[in-house]
C-alpha cells in the first residue's frame, strides 16, 4: 500500500504536499516498512513495478487531492526513485507517460533521488536533464550519505536537498555537534 507523509512549509505555515512511502500490509506480520521488503522485491524482479505502481497510485492521489483541498497552489507529491528504477532506459518516457495519461501537471510531482544516481556519470545527467525538460522537481534524498560532487549538484537542477536522518537525530544535543553540519548543509543549499 501507499502512505503518505505530509510536508509541512514552516513560513508560512501550511501544507505543501505529501511524500508516498510505499508498505507492505503482511496478513501475519502487519504493516512492513521498506526495509523488511525492498530488498526480497529487488531479488525477485519486482522493485521496478512496484516503483511504477507506487508513481501512479501517488499521481492519482495528487488529483484526488485537489478535488478536496482547493488549496493555492495545489498541493504536491513526492516519490523516491530507487537507484534501480532510475537506471532504466525509458524512466523519462514512463514519467511522461504517467503525466500524461494522468493529467498531472509536471511541477507538482518530486523525485527523489540519491547522491549515489548523481554520481553515476553521463547517463544519469541525461535522464535528470530529462526528467526537469518535463517540469518535474528533482530532490536528492539522504543528503550527506553519498559521494556526489559539490560542483555536480551545483550544475544540476535540483530543487530541493533532503538532510540525511542521520543528521537531523538527536539535534538537540550538544555533545554531537550535529548543528554545524546541518546548517552547513541549509546553506548549501540556499545557494543553488
Amino acid at each position: 500500500r501507499v502512505v503518505f507523509e505530509p510536508i509541512l512549509s514552516l513560513r508560512p505555515r501550511r501544507l505543501r504536499g505529501f511524500e508516498a512511502l510505499v508498505r507492505w500490509q503482511h496478513p501475519a506480520r502487519g504493516l512492513l516498512s521498506p526495509s523488511d521488503f525492498l530488498g526480497l522485491a529487488e531479488e525477485t524482479g519486482l522493485l521496478i513495478p512496484i516503483g511504477w505502481w507506487v508513481l501512479r497510485q501517488a499521481v492519482e492521489a495528487a488529483l484526488t487531492w485537489d478535488a478536496v483541498a482547493c488549496q493555492e497552489p495545489p498541493l504536491t507529491v513526492s516519490v523516491n526513485l530507487s537507484n534501480r528504477q532510475f537506471l532504466q532506459p525509458d524512466l523519462v518516457d514512463q514519467v511522461a507517460a504517467i503525466l500524461s495519461e494522468t493529467g498531472l501537471t509536471a511541477n507538482r510531482l518530486c523525485l527523489e533521488i540519491t547522491e549515489n544516481v548523481i554520481a553515476d556519470g553521463d547517463a544519469a545527467l541525461a535522464k535528470i536533464a530529462g526528467l526537469h525538460g518535463l517540469g518535474v522537481q528533482l530532490h536528492v534524498d539522504d543528503f550527506g550519505t553519498g559521494y556526489s560532487s559539490l560542483n555536480m549538484l551545483h550544475s544540476l537542477p535540483i530543487q530541493a536537498l533532503k538532510i540525511d536522518r542521520s543528521f537531523v537525530e538527536q539535534l538537540d544535543d550538544p555533545t554531537r555537534n550535529k548543528g554545524a553540519i546541518v546548517r552547513t548543509i541549509v546553506l548549501l543549499a540556499h545557494e543553488f
